[in-house]
């Protein structure tokens, strides 16, 4: 049998009960599911100023999104404010940058130190360890390709913390779709040409 499509990988994830919608039993669903990479291509949005967020399925447990990136592009480090996340690509091949937070205060300081890296490609899945949830995501220039990237968060969310470490600081971002069941949001339409300042609210 071949891999399912998109839309067979979500009524599978759909079929999974709340209860059982945990980090190890998603991660293993992901990692037996490999999606067919050729049923993405209506979610596929490429822009050479910054990598998409493209939602595919969202439900009150959780939401579907898949993520294209240009050869070079990376998410700002990141948490995703205590909620699951697990990831794939099916396209092309990318690197998860994890740190550990040493400390940090309410008021935007924090140290970070960087920890393991990981390669995520068609064969290899991953998801966000709870105990360090901080990351970045990256097309390494080397890569030569775009690549593109299903996620998986449960619950849905609109915010997370963005980390500068050489800044020693964080703040607070809202998060955006550049499309929605394959059809490009009015935001991302009328966008300017360049990134807004401090677009690590992308992720």
């Amino acid at each position: 049998w071949g891999m399912p499509p998109i839309d067979d990988f979500v009524a599978g994830l759909a079929r999974i009960p709340e209860r059982e919608f945990t980090v190890p039993a998603v991660a293993r669903y992901v990692a037996d599911h490999p999606v067919d990479p050729g049923s993405l291509e209506r979610y596929l949005f490429y822009e050479p100023t910054h990598y998409t967020r493209n939602l595919i399925y969202k439900c009150d447990l959780f939401e579907l999104l898949a993520v294209c990136w240009e050869a070079g592009q990376a998410s700002p480090v990141h948490n995703h404010q205590g909620h699951s996340c697990w990831m794939a690509a099916p396209i092309g091949r990318l690197a998860v940058q994890n740190y550990e937070l040493l400390r940090s205060d309410d008021r935007g300081y924090c140290e970070l130190r960087p920890t393991d890296r990981v390669t995520m490609d068609p064969g290899n899945p991953s998801f966000v360890d709870p105990e360090e949830p901080i990351h970045s995501v990256l097309n390494l220039p080397e890569h030569g390709q775009r690549a593109t990237s299903l996620h998986v968060y449960s619950r849905p969310y609109d915010r997370c913390l963005v980390y500068a470490p050489e800044k020693n600081a964080y703040w607070e971002v809202p998060l955006f779709y550049d499309s929605e069941y394959g059809r490009p949001t009015p935001r991302a339409v009328n966008a300017s040409p360049g990134p807004a300042p401090g677009s690590g609210a992308r992720r």
